[in-house]
């Protein structure tokens, strides 16, 4: 445990922080399931919807730098075969 003050906050502050991207990631790997069961059950109307959702999370997470650029480009050019693919 920390003895300086500020040390003792940058602790408190790292936790509020891991908390928060944990929050973020939980978040957008239930947005991409929710895409992935409407693809799978084969509703293009659910899967567009859930489509948009995920790729703003996956956007923002960007932004975040929750998870990677490339990563992220990645994911989203699958998502968007997939639901061409439903069509």
């Amino acid at each position: 445990m920390p003895n300086i003050k500020s040390a003792k906050k940058r602790v408190i502050v790292t936790a509020t922080k891991t908390m928060q991207n944990k929050m973020f990631k939980t978040s957008l790997k239930t947005s991409i399931k929710k895409y992935e069961a409407a693809i799978e059950a084969g509703d293009k109307a659910l899967a567009a919807e859930t489509y948009k959702d995920a790729v703003k999370k996956i956007d923002r997470a960007v932004a975040k730098n929750i998870i990677h650029k490339n990563t992220a480009a990645r994911r989203k050019s699958s998502f968007t075969k997939k639901l061409n693919a439903l069509a």
